[in-house]
């Protein structure tokens, strides 16, 4: 009787928690704290009442800490992106001070602990951080940096590169400093946006987009396409859910823990 009664519970349980969890998650991150992203892509979240993921390197300054101090207060997530951004200055063009190659591991995880501190002075806000590797490179000096960063305790989450097919479906393997994201070319169409969430959907599973600017700046997601994305999620909020990278890897782990 006992185990029958046991059962039953298990049962009820899961389908309420079926029921009140939507069908997939998509999470929108923006890279390097850009202009269009405070001037076009905020306003667009805030309309149709959506939270993003930003991320910032230490080039904010007096002029935009205020206004991304008041983004964090709407509920945004200010996130870790490095202090510098250090790419291989054989992909990107930048100062040779911030080539990746002539960084160690040391400087590296120095330089994201110093930039959890500056994110404090901004918001306030919860640590550790999330992270978002620069250039999408795991390695400096050519020594791969995941499981130092893992080790540190300096961020909770880390994300990663990926192309359109970056459709995360097994949770279980997912590595929580290495989650893949669609990182959005120049120039996107809504229709192209829209495709991929319809992807997760078929999938049950999530989806990260990467994007940086939104309407200016670079790598340059049109204003339109992005507000048909937003639009879209908007239209289909009882099957999708729209949350911050911490939030929805928040929900991954609860799900591995259960």
């Amino acid at each position: 009787m006992n185990r029958v009664f046991l059962v039953l519970m298990i049962v009820l349980h899961f389908t309420a928690y079926s029921q009140s969890r939507k069908k997939v998650i998509i999470v929108l991150t923006y890279d390097d704290g850009l202009a269009s992203q405070l001037d076009i892509a905020i306003p667009q979240l805030d309309s149709l009442g959506f939270k993003g993921t930003f991320f910032l390197t230490g080039y904010v300054g007096p002029k935009t800490i205020p206004r991304w101090r008041q983004m964090a207060l709407k509920g945004h997530e200010l996130a870790n992106h490095s202090l510098y951004h250090p790419c291989l200055l054989t992909t990107v063009k930048g100062n040779a001070a911030n080539n990746s190659a002539n960084y160690s591991v040391y400087m590296m995880l120095r330089e994201i602990g110093e930039m959890n501190n500056l994110l404090f002075a901004v918001d306030g806000g919860v640590s550790p951080r999330t992270y978002a590797y620069p250039c999408t490179e795991v390695a400096v000096g050519g020594i791969n940096y995941v499981d130092s960063l893992r080790q540190s305790g300096l961020v909770k989450y880390a994300r990663i590169g990926g192309g359109p097919d970056a459709v995360i479906t097994d949770f279980k393997k997912l590595d929580p400093l290495q989650v893949p994201a669609w990182g959005i070319h120049a120039g996107v169409t809504g229709d192209e946006l829209i495709a991929f969430v319809k992807k997760v959907q078929q999938s049950g599973g999530m989806g990260v987009l990467m994007f940086h600017g939104v309407g200016g700046d670079y790598i340059t997601t049109p204003a339109a396409a992005h507000k048909k994305l937003l639009l879209y999620l908007k239209q289909h909020e009882n099957e999708i859910e729209v949350t911050t990278f911490r939030a929805g890897m928040d929900g991954v782990a609860a799900l591995n823990h259960n």
